[in-house]
């Protein structure tokens, strides 16, 4: 586990980082008194997420493609009727 001060972490923030990076966790302090913990992230291993997981499941409705009404596009626009 690294322990350093603000100022040391301020210096070398890349240094740090790339060592939590590797697994390391971090205390920060100031003035050697304990504030935070930076600690990784659980990494995400695995295959990546295989595309047309909903396939069949949802239709896109023929309304979707029709266009909006007039009182919809003028609210998206900020302004009033």
């Amino acid at each position: 586990m690294i322990k350093a001060n603000i100022h040391e972490i301020k210096a070398a923030f890349s240094k740090y980082l790339r060592e939590v990076e590797k697994g390391e966790r971090m205390i920060i302090c100031r003035r050697n008194v304990p504030l935070a913990e930076i600690k990784p992230l659980p990494s995400r291993k695995g295959s990546r997420r295989p595309l047309g997981l909903a396939k069949g499941k949802f239709q896109v409705p023929p309304e979707f493609f029709e266009p909006l009404p007039h009182d919809v596009i003028v609210s998206f626009k900020g302004e009033r009727e």
